[in-house]
């Protein structure tokens, strides 16, 4: 069995929402560029993602909401109608050339990661697009046109995965992933996410129907702290579910240089994630997510690649990887300092465990 395969596309480069959004950046591309640049992802571990078919789309999204979202990327505009009943055309989902055929291409990488794991060919699959977890059925929310985790996790199920588990480390909480299975005894749903951060949802004491484990963290969470809440939390509710496969998505957003949170994580925490739930997990999706920090996205999303697939981080980049970060731009913010330049791994975040990171763990413990 293989260990490890990356998913990606040439649709991604090149591809941004519009020069004041958010995901102005290049992420994907850089990624892939910077983990092929040091050698950690020859050929023969690329798979090109597929463009995922609209009777996929429509295990989840409904038929008039994908008709909208092709009609908007053919004629590059919506009407009010458009904008107010389906979400699109506004500041957060605008209108740009690769709408529709960006998320479908996401949801196609995640299809068949599924195949691939369900097939016993390989271990894990990284879909470096995927991880768009804030849309819903009918609606598009959170820069999130289309909800690839659900798509996939639903192939999992039709592939034979009884008991799925998707575990959420980006800073905002996976609501649209939350919704959709709200109630479910098949799949458990477990989010760590920023406290009092968009989209507002993923209290405490929200069990999504008994499906959900949330754990709204306060500002400045740190990596000692996230480790606390894998160990203690994370990792027994997975274990103790069962599953047939893990989900984990890998918003790159909680680290300290984002420009939407107030974590403090290092790209460590998604690295011991990814390493801990491979473990543990007898098959493992991994996707990306959140992140609009060009350099400390590119580098843990390269990062949690290396990781996955059980290769070593290099402890100073090449010149040629020094070069492709320094190429990166960003119209929203200044030049990164040079750790974000010259290195893979960050230098650890570490801190005193908090009293309320300690009671959310107890709170969710009690609940195994």
């Amino acid at each position: 069995m293989q260990r490890a395969l990356f998913i990606g596309s040439e649709i991604y480069r090149g591809s941004k929402y519009g020069t004041r959004h958010p995901l102005s950046i290049e992420r994907v591309p850089a990624a892939t560029d910077l983990a092929a640049s040091l050698g950690l992802l020859p050929r023969s571990l690329y798979r090109t993602s597929p463009r995922a078919k609209l009777e996929a789309l429509a295990a989840f999204h409904t038929a008039d909401y994908i008709a909208a979202l092709q009609a908007a990327e053919a004629e590059g505009a919506v009407s009010d109608e458009t904008r107010a009943r389906y979400g699109l055309g506004t500041l957060s989902n605008p209108v740009f050339p690769e709408m529709y055929r960006r998320p479908a291409t996401a949801v196609g990488g995640g299809l068949l990661a599924a195949e691939m794991v369900m097939s016993g060919a390989v271990r894990a699959v990284h879909n470096a697009g995927g991880g768009t977890h804030h849309a819903l059925a009918g609606q598009a929310a959170g820069f999130c046109f289309l909800n690839e985790p659900v798509l996939t996790i639903l192939h999992l199920q039709r592939l034979g995965a009884r008991r799925v588990v998707y575990v959420d480390i980006d800073a905002h909480h996976g609501d649209g992933v939350e919704l959709a299975f709200h109630g479910a005894e098949d799949v458990r749903v477990i989010s760590v996410h920023e406290d009092r951060r968009w989209p507002f949802t993923g209290a405490l004491e929200d069990e999504g129907g008994g499906a959900a484990f949330n754990l709204p963290v306060p500002r400045g969470f740190n990596d000692t702290e996230f480790a606390c809440v894998l160990d203690e939390m994370i990792l027994p509710a997975v274990a103790a579910f069962r599953p047939d496969a893990v989900f984990l998505q890998c918003g790159a957003d909680a680290l300290t240089e984002d420009p939407l949170s107030r974590l403090e994580l290092s790209n460590n925490s998604h690295l011991r994630a990814v390493r801990a739930l491979f473990d543990l997990a007898p098959r493992l999706v991994t996707s990306g997510g959140g992140g609009y920090n060009p350099w400390s996205v590119a580098r843990c999303w390269a990062g949690v690649w290396a990781m996955l697939s059980g290769q070593e981080l290099p402890d100073e980049l090449t010149q040629e990887a020094r070069a492709l970060l320094a190429g990166l731009t960003w119209s929203r913010k200044g030049r990164p300092g040079p750790e974000l330049l010259t290195t893979l791994r960050d230098a650890p975040r570490e801190g005193p465990i908090r009293d309320e990171i300690r009671a959310g763990v107890a709170h969710l413990k009690r609940r195994l």
